[in-house]
């Protein structure tokens, strides 16, 4: 009587019966889906530093440059008043100085941000990893339409 064939030993197998190529087959999915969920983690990690980063410069800059605004403004707007411009014009012109400086500072913020990678690698391995599986189910599913 022949053997079942979940426990025959296959012949490119190499001995193995499918039970054992099956948990094969599990176990390196687990490690995979691991390996993903690793280097998704490490690019996470990354992307909140540079935001940390930024974000506590970019404090740091706006405090300072609060503080020192306020006295250049000062300056500015009775330097303009010294040289001959009326009050209201002199600080009119100060504040479109300080629009222009504000606008400068979140230009400089957006470039900073931009540089957040977004999961790229990990999305990138996810899809040749998804496309690998899917060209190994490929022929088995041709072999079996051809047998049929």
């Amino acid at each position: 009587m022949a053997e079942p064939a979940a426990t025959s030993p296959r012949e490119d197998g190499g001995g193995q019966s499918v039970g054992d190529l099956v948990s094969l087959a599990v176990r390196d999915v687990t490690r995979l889906v691991r390996c993903e969920l690793d280097l998704a983690k490490l690019e996470l990690k990354a992307d909140a530093r540079r935001l940390g980063l930024a974000a506590a410069l970019l404090g740091i800059a706006v405090f300072t440059g609060f503080l020192v605004l306020v006295m250049l403004c000062f300056a500015l707007a009775f330097g303009l008043i010294a040289l001959g411009v009326t009050p209201w014009a002199a600080f009119l012109i100060v504040a479109g100085a300080c629009v222009l400086l504000a606008g400068i500072a979140v230009g400089v913020v957006v470039l900073k941000v931009r540089r957040v990678s977004g999961l790229r690698k990990t999305r990138e391995s996810v899809q040749d990893d998804l496309a690998l599986l899917r060209r190994e189910d490929q022929p088995a599913v041709t072999a079996a339409a051809k047998t049929d």
